[in-house]
């Protein structure tokens, strides 16, 4: 592992598609000491760490895009996107964590005194398909993601995936009782389809569920 010195929490992220050093992944143990609390950060958050005691609540959203080009629509060919984040740091003690804009935090811990089986769980929300002012749509299913951290070698604790396109609660990760996990998240667009021109947006809403 690199060397590195409250109540259900939402966070929310938004998509929009414009057409024409080795060392595991950071999870740690964290002191059940300080009463039940849930912490979930994704995007930029604040600025307090967990090991400066000093985490605060904040509504902010992060906005992931990317314009696609004229001559490359439908093409197949999987497009990265870019977010308006601009923290790199964790939440956990302020380690240069995450490479942004291109990849986005998220991380947290479940903390519950006396209990060591518990587990809380990571479910995003997002629209079956992200719109345009004008009602046409392009199905949420077409963003993915891949998960690393700078220094990280090992399986995330918030691994890669796709929104399932539903509009149904998915499930993305486990976080087991005092511990805090952390990852950073690179979304892509598909380009499978031939939208009409327009800016397609959607909300994405990230919930860490406590049992």
């Amino acid at each position: 592992m690199k060397p590195r010195l409250y109540v259900p929490r939402l966070t929310a992220l938004l998509l929009a598609v414009a057409l024409p050093v080795s060392a595991p992944a950071f999870v740690v143990n964290i002191s059940s000491a300080g009463g039940t609390a849930v912490y979930l950060r994704v995007g930029d958050g604040d600025a307090g760490t967990f090991q400066n005691n000093n985490l605060t609540s904040s509504t902010g959203k992060t906005l992931v895009s990317l314009t696609v080009p004229a001559a490359t629509l439908g093409s197949g060919v999987n497009l990265p996107m870019t977010s308006n984040a601009t923290r790199a740091g964790s939440s956990y003690e302020n380690f240069a964590f995450c490479n942004v804009p291109a990849e986005v935090y998220i991380g947290g811990f479940y903390r519950r005194s006396g209990s060591t089986t518990r587990v809380a769980t990571l479910v995003a929300t997002a629209p079956a398909n992200l719109t345009t002012a004008g009602g046409t749509t392009i199905p949420s299913s077409q963003i993915s993601w891949t998960s690393s951290g700078i220094g990280d070698t090992g399986a995330q604790p918030v691994p890669a995936g796709s929104f399932n396109g539903t509009g149904a609660q998915q499930t993305l990760a486990s976080f087991n009782v005092n511990t805090w996990r952390e990852s950073c998240l690179r979304f892509t667009y598909g380009n499978d389809v031939f939208p009409a021109a327009g800016v397609y947006n959607g909300t994405v809403t990230f919930t860490l569920i406590t049992p």
